[in-house]
Parts: C-alpha cells; sequence; structure tokens
C-alpha cells in the first residue's frame, strides 16, 4: 500500500539501536506491522509522533509480513488520556492486537475505535459504558453472530423478565435455572441497542464480554488488565 492512510499506532517498540517496529491499526488495511527506520535518531522529526492515541497519516511499502514506514505525519496532537482513561485507551489497543488479523480490512470499525478513543478524551466520569459498547460493535465487525433478540432453542422472542442462559456457538436459550451464564431478556435487548441505563445491565454486558471475547484471546491474560490493577492499588503511605 503506497498511498496515504490514516493510522493510530497500537503498540511500538525499539528495533535496533535508532528504529521502531510499529503496530498500526489504518482505515484501509487493519492491522500492519511497519519498520520505521531511524525513528529513534536524534535528528528524526518522527521522534514522539509515533506513539499511541495520535491521530497520523501515513504511507508504507513492502512485500513482507513487515512492511517499510514511508513518510508519516501527525494529523493533529494526541488525545489527551491520563489516568483511568489512558489505561482503558491501552485495553482497547491491546483487544485490537490480539483480535484482529494482519492486514484486514475493518474501515468502520476504524470509526468505531476512533469514537471510543474521543469518548474517553472527553469523558469525566465511568469508562464502563464507552468499553462496553466498543466490545460490542468490535464482535459485531468479527462477524460474531448470536441473536439477541431470540431464543435460540424455540425461535421466540426474548422475553424481559425470562431468564436464557448463553451457550457458546449456539446462542441464549431460556432456562429457569441460574448460572453466571445467565441473562435475563432485558439485559440481552439492551446488549443488542448497546444501551446499559442500570448498574445491573452494565456488570451483566461486562460478564457477557468476558465470556464472547475469550475464545478470539485464548488463554493469555490481557497485560493492560494487569498494570490497571496495579494502577487501583492503595499506596501504603509511611507511618508518622
Amino acid at each position: 500500500m503506497e498511498g496515504w492512510q490514516r493510522v493510530f499506532v497500537l503498540h511500538a517498540r525499539p528495533y535496533s539501536e535508532t528504529s521502531l517496529l510499529l503496530d498500526i491499526f489504518s482505515e484501509s488495511d487493519g492491522r500492519v506491522t511497519v519498520l520505521a527506520k531511524g525513528a529513534r535518531s536524534r535528528r528524526s522529526n518522527l521522534k514522539g509522533a509515533l506513539q499511541p492515541f495520535t491521530p497520523l497519516l501515513m504511507r508504507w511499502g513492502g512485500k513482507g509480513e513487515v512492511k517499510t514506514l514511508r513518510s508519516a505525519e501527525p494529523v493533529s496532537m494526541g488525545l489527551p488520556l491520563s489516568g483511568t482513561y489512558l489505561y482503558c485507551g491501552l485495553y482497547v489497543n491491546e483487544l485490537l492486537m490480539r483480535v484482529l488479523g494482519q492486514e484486514i480490512g475493518y474501515s468502520a470499525l476504524f470509526f468505531d475505535y476512533l469514537h471510543c478513543l474521543q469518548s474517553l478524551a472527553a469523558l469525566d466520569s465511568s469508562p464502563e459504558p464507552v468499553l462496553r459498547r466498543f466490545e460490542f460493535a468490535l464482535l459485531a465487525h468479527l462477524g460474531y453472530g448470536v441473536d439477541f433478540l431470540h431464543c435460540a432453542g424455540s425461535g421466540e422472542e426474548v422475553s424481559d423478565e425470562m431468564t436464557y442462559n448463553y451457550r457458546q456457538e449456539r446462542g441464549f436459550i431460556a432456562s429457569v435455572m441460574p448460572t453466571a451464564n445467565t441473562f435475563t431478556g432485558r439485559q440481552l435487548r439492551a446488549f443488542y441497542r448497546r444501551e446499559f441505563p442500570e448498574i445491573d445491565t452494565l456488570r451483566a454486558a461486562k460478564r457477557f464480554m468476558r465470556m464472547a471475547l475469550k475464545p478470539y484471546l485464548g488463554g493469555r491474560p490481557l497485560k493492560s488488565q494487569a498494570l490497571f490493577r496495579q494502577f487501583q492499588l492503595p499506596v501504603n503511605k509511611p507511618q508518622e
């Protein structure tokens, strides 16, 4: 791909003494690995720009799995994520790194991702609804085909007060035996709308997402979640 694309850096790591190896999310080509030669040198005009959460225009080339960066320009300043919202952004980036295949276009998902970052940067309240909406969007773009509005056993429309047990690769089946996989019809309708007006619905959405994303993530835990738990640990003040 020789033309310019809008991209975000998902992850950057040093490569040799002066270069960077970038995992990027691009508007047209999806996730791409790009070698930025000399990007860490003192004379590089890109030093400090090739960071997560900075909107970029980028060109690259090459036929192998690792492309070579041709040009890059920041579109604007990086989105101002800090504290809890920074860790949420790192979580979203790691999700994309783990679940997206190389060079598969997800143009609509790119704008869902951009909207997610912009929402996190503007928040002064809980980020949970923003994260859940992005996760549901991600599953939809991956081709996740579970029907939230109909019972997988009978085909009937879900009832608000009825409970449904989630079965992987089948969907939601009516059940009167509550388990960790059970959700109410009201909650399933909220999942479909990606709206979480009540705290119990928001918690149910998080519980569902842990189950739904597990096959995509495999057995490896997310590093960003471990970092966030460390960030939340209270600091023990020295006794006077």
